[in-house]
């Protein structure tokens, strides 16, 4: 991998990791339509860190407050009905299922669901979920002339039940295409929660998963086509971009729909199929480097 792949495929990690639209999905079909090797998921992996950095930074303080509040409920059972020691138990909770399946499905994520026919169809049907995910959430938040506001749910109502639903959407995320925020916000947006509920937890449930699913690949770094350096410098390009898509993203949705982001969806993958359709693209079209 050159220093300029590295450099654009940062920059992809970067853009697409915080937004609905799948950042794995977008790495996989940058490299195809550049002509370039598949940069394999321990590339996308370890990438993800740099993302990760950036959500550490910009939510430190309710990190702080919940890891603060976590520990102190080890030793004090009075800490265990606050709601930031709740929280620390409810992304470990969450987190469980993307650990499991991941070390379960972790051949077929490097393989098979990186195919190019999936990938469109998960971006195309993912979208068809968040968009009506979203559209019931709008529905609640301006009612209509037979209908009431309804109020949704803050993260101060959220349970194990929920927490564990949260968990295994965001586990789907291990289909490139599916996207984690994408998937984890539509859950979200089902069980009644408000859009910027549902994303702020998604953001915090990201972080153990994906440091964790990081330092795992690690060991596959520098392996093939994918060098140490580039992949520290696409990092490195990952954070500080993903840091300014994230406050961008935390403003948009408290005023906007996902629309955007549904329409933007279902065109790519209708695209993607009408590329592979047509032999533009393999379907496979750079796995070798896997």
């Amino acid at each position: 991998m050159s220093w300029f792949e590295s450099f654009i495929l940062g920059l992809v990690q970067g853009l697409t990791e915080f937004l609905p639209i799948s950042s794995s999905a977008h790495l996989r079909l940058t490299a195809a339509f550049a002509g370039w090797e598949d940069p394999g998921a321990a590339f996308t992996a370890i990438t993800q860190i740099g993302t990760e950095a950036a959500v550490l930074i910009y939510f430190r303080k309710d990190i702080a407050r919940i890891v603060s509040a976590w520990f102190r409920s080890l030793f004090d059972k009075s800490m265990r009905s606050d709601h930031d020691a709740q929280m620390g138990w409810l992304v470990i909770v969450g987190s469980l299922p993307i650990g499991i399946l991941g070390v379960t499905l972790k051949d077929q994520v490097e393989g098979p669901f990186r195919d190019l026919r999936l990938i469109a169809t998960t971006l195309i049907v993912m979208g068809i979920v968040l968009g009506i995910a979203d559209r019931l959430a709008a529905r609640d938040e301006v009612g209509g002339r037979h209908r009431a506001i309804r109020e949704r749910k803050s993260l101060k109502e959220l349970g194990v039940r929920d927490g564990l639903i949260f968990g295994f959407c965001q586990a789907m995320a291990l289909i490139p295409g599916v996207s984690r925020s994408g998937a984890t916000i539509s859950g979200g947006l089902f069980m009644g929660y408000t859009r910027e509920a549902a994303a702020r937890y998604s953001f915090l449930l990201a972080i153990p998963a994906v440091l964790a699913s990081g330092v795992f690949e690690l060991k596959d770094a520098g392996e093939g086509h994918v060098s140490w350096g580039p992949t520290i410098f696409a990092t490195i390009i990952a954070f500080g971009v993903g840091y300014a898509v994230i406050a961008w993203f935390m403003k948009f949705i408290t005023t906007k729909s996902f629309m955007p982001f549904v329409i933007y969806r279902i065109l790519l993958g209708i695209l993607l199929f009408v590329l592979v359709g047509t032999d533009v693209l393999s379907p496979h079209a750079g796995e070798s480097a896997g």
